[in-house]
């Protein structure tokens, strides 16, 4: 994968301490995300074992609330529920996501045997 799998909240924690430390004002406008171009859901048995690691270090960091937030934001679109369950996996099984730059949102899960 091109780039790791992050939670928006997670990347937002990172930026805070940079933020922070700047004297200048920061300017009014906000970045929006890219837009999405297309989908890959994978299970966390398929990853690379950085980016599995990386994936279960976000599990472990992660707040109930915040898991809830991201099912809620992928329930809210239909196409992302039918390409979790074109994989055989439920909205449940969702442990995190990641929008590249260049709009690749990946979705990763983790099937309960």
């Amino acid at each position: 994968m091109k780039t790791g799998i992050f939670l928006a909240a997670a990347v937002a924690l990172t930026a805070a301490p940079a933020l922070a430390q700047s004297t200048q004002p920061a300017p009014q406008t906000q970045a929006q995300p890219p837009a999405v171009q297309s989908v890959t859901v994978i299970d966390i048995s398929e990853l690379p074992a950085a980016s599995k690691q990386q994936v279960e270090r976000i599990e472990e960091q992660r707040t109930d609330e915040e898991l809830k937030n991201l099912h809620a934001s992928i329930e809210a679109s239909p196409p992302l529920v039918d390409a979790i369950e074109a994989r055989g996996a439920s909205l449940a099984d969702v442990v995190a996501a990641s929008l590249s730059q260049a709009g690749v949102l990946t979705i990763v899960t983790r099937k309960e045997s």
